[in-house]
């Protein structure tokens, strides 16, 4: 199913940093800016990185749970319909909980 997450466009846009071109040429004593830029982006993305895990296993384990509750539930559900054909076969629906139960007739005279 494709949905504006799956569209590509700014998760993988790139900044000037990434692109490597600048607005001035480059001095050489901009490395050191270089390098701390670059230490900066790399701590970024491994917060992001350890980010993305974490919620990666939240997610797995409540794919877990969803399973279970619905494997449960598929089970009442059979259970439940078992015992409904048990108990429906052979007896008429009149005979079945007694929720329909015949009229009282009586002879009105006039």
């Amino acid at each position: 199913m494709r949905d504006v997450s799956n569209l590509p466009g700014l998760h993988a846009l790139r900044s000037m940093f990434s692109t490597k071109k600048r607005s001035m040429p480059r001095v050489q004593s901009s490395a050191y800016l270089d390098l701390y830029m670059l230490g900066k982006e790399k701590e970024r993305l491994l917060k992001e990185n350890e980010r993305l895990a974490m919620r990666q296993t939240v997610v797995k384990k409540r794919l877990e749970e969803i399973d279970r509750e619905v494997s449960k539930l598929q089970e009442v559900e059979t259970a439940a319909e078992a015992r409904t054909n048990i108990s429906t076969s052979g007896c008429s629906y009149a005979q079945k909980g007694g929720a329909e139960k015949e009229w009282k007739k009586m002879a009105l005279n006039y």
